[in-house]
């Protein structure tokens, strides 16, 4: 399943996490104000920003909301 680290202040997060529920895609999130996941972004994203996916099974990492929509959408096509 893959994991999206978030701030649930931040619009962009909330945009991506409001595409996944509407499509019942199933994601684990990760709140970067809590200093584990913060610390786990910057270990596997090297930067503070959000939203971040961290797609393992397919070997994807992304920033940007509508990057990682688009990544979403296609992978519902297939």
């Amino acid at each position: 399943m893959p994991d999206l680290y978030i701030l649930e202040s931040c619009p962009y997060c909330r945009k991506v996490m409001d595409f996944l529920n509407e499509n019942d895609i199933e994601y684990n999130k990760f709140n970067i104000s809590e200093p584990e996941n913060y610390d786990n972004l910057m270990k596997i994203g090297g930067k503070s920003q959000v939203p971040f996916l961290d797609d393992e099974k397919n070997g994807v990492r992304m920033y940007e909301s509508d990057d990682i929509i688009d990544y979403f959408r296609n992978s519902m096509k297939e």
